[in-house]
């Protein structure tokens, strides 16, 4: 029996190379407009750019870092308003909090509200989100049956991505 797998049967779940960055931002506030004029919700200038900060790259980012590169470009950004922008935006399934890290990733998922699983690179900080829904099913009949009622899932998985696990 052979241990090699199929190119079919791999999961991909973080970017290599080729990954086009910039059609991954574009499709992130793409779906974020149309869910937002779907459910009448209002996608502001802030609310937008803190969305735009979050998927700037595939790694999660603390509140005040988000803080500090919008002060490079607004005036006088307090606190408060990255976290209500926050809180709004994962309230829209929009963007992830990784609780291990304290920051967040933007939602790759569906439409749906979800419970996602995150791959968490310990050497170069890349999360991945993965949409198990057979894990967040098991996870939940599990705590069905030791009679404990899940209000939120969410599983993280620390280790090394591909390509820092290839070096």
């Amino acid at each position: 029996m052979s241990n090699t797998k199929s190119p079919s049967a791999e999961v991909t779940a973080f970017h290599g190379t080729r990954h086009a960055h910039g059609r991954c931002v574009g499709r992130a506030l793409g779906r974020a407009d149309a869910l937002c004029r779907q459910r009448g919700a209002r996608l502001t200038r802030m609310r937008r750019r803190v969305l735009e900060l979050i998927w700037d790259s595939h790694k999660a980012v603390k509140a005040y870092d988000l803080l500090d590169r919008l002060s490079e470009s607004e005036k006088s950004v307090r606190p408060p308003t990255v976290y209500r922008a926050l809180d709004f935006l994962m309230a829209h399934g929009l963007v992830h909090r990784v609780d291990s890290l304290n920051a967040f990733v933007g939602c790759s998922g569906s439409d749906e509200q979800h419970n996602a699983q995150f791959l968490i690179c310990q050497e170069c900080g890349e999360v991945s989100e993965l949409n198990g829904a057979v894990i967040g099913q098991a996870v939940a009949q599990q705590a069905a049956r030791a009679g404990f009622k899940v209000r939120r899932q969410m599983i993280e998985l620390h280790g090394e991505c591909p390509t820092c696990a290839a070096i």
